[in-house]
């Protein structure tokens, strides 16, 4: 595991630059995928990439190292959003202005990195997701399973209202913040599985963040990464229980340790 830099190291780089910008990168088993992932990630936009292994069993934290990616390995499977717990743990310690999470399997452009961060400059946006669908024949034609297509839709389109928003793509494996979200939400308090994503925008969007999306041409193939059925209607429920969470908070009918401030 590499060493977090220190606190004082970690302001000098963001007194040198006001626009420190940290890739992070959820990663299980991601060999066949990384180099190319890493490979379209500009050097010029990005300053650090830091990847997290979750005990994969092939050699993605060799790799990563390899390719001169800042590497912390779990013990343990610690899950999908444990992970990006030690992502944005080593992200802010490290000095980043503005964090861009993206899954390493090539799935994602990553070349839409420099237009996520660019909108959150311009403070258009706290939070910038990656929409992978503009029209449902892009979808589909791209290789998105249509049972996923229409499950993902219909998700999408109760958390809008739920929430208050126009989002594209409530579920993308691309997404950008700025440092301030990351510094008032309490996602600590938040699951280690799928519905990490799901909490983490119903937090944003409670402590009044402004969400955003662009278009992120994306690809399907076997080696991308995907949850099968049953785990989809595991986060489904999950997510609709987050978005019930939300209310009851919102209307002071409940409190939850998801949606009260704590110092991160």
């Amino acid at each position: 595991m590499s060493e977090a830099i220190t606190e004082s190291e970690a302001a000098n780089l963001r007194d040198a630059s006001s626009h420190r910008v940290i890739a992070v990168m959820p990663a299980y088993n991601a060999e066949a995928t990384l180099e190319r992932t890493v490979a379209d990630i500009s050097k010029s936009l990005v300053d650090e990439i830091i990847l997290v292994d979750d005990c994969s069993s092939d050699n993605t934290v060799e790799l990563a190292k390899s390719l001169g990616l800042t590497v912390i390995a779990h013990e343990h499977n610690l899950g999908y959003g444990g992970n990006q717990k030690s992502c944005y743990t080593r992200a802010l310690e490290n000095g980043a202005d503005y964090i861009v999470m993206i899954h390493p399997d090539y799935q994602y452009d990553a070349r839409m990195i420099g237009a996520a961060v660019e909108v959150m400059k311009l403070k258009i946006c706290d939070v910038v997701l990656g929409s992978r669908i503009r029209t449902r024949r892009e979808a589909i034609d791209g290789g998105m399973p249509a049972w996923k297509y229409v499950a993902n839709r219909c998700l999408t389109l109760t958390e809008n209202i739920a929430l208050g928003q126009n989002l594209g793509d409530f579920h993308s494996g691309f997404r950008a913040y700025r440092r301030e979200v990351l510094e008032t939400i309490p996602w600590r308090n938040n699951t280690n599985d799928f519905a990490f994503d799901s909490q983490f925008l119903a937090q944003a969007v409670h402590f009044g963040f402004k969400l955003g999306d662009i278009p992120v041409p994306v690809r399907y193939f076997d080696e991308a990464s995907s949850i099968n059925f049953r785990r989809c209607v595991k986060y489904g429920c999950t997510t609709l229980w987050v978005l019930l969470q939300f209310w009851l908070q919102k209307l002071k009918l409940a409190r939850f340790r998801i949606f009260e401030k704590t110092s991160n």
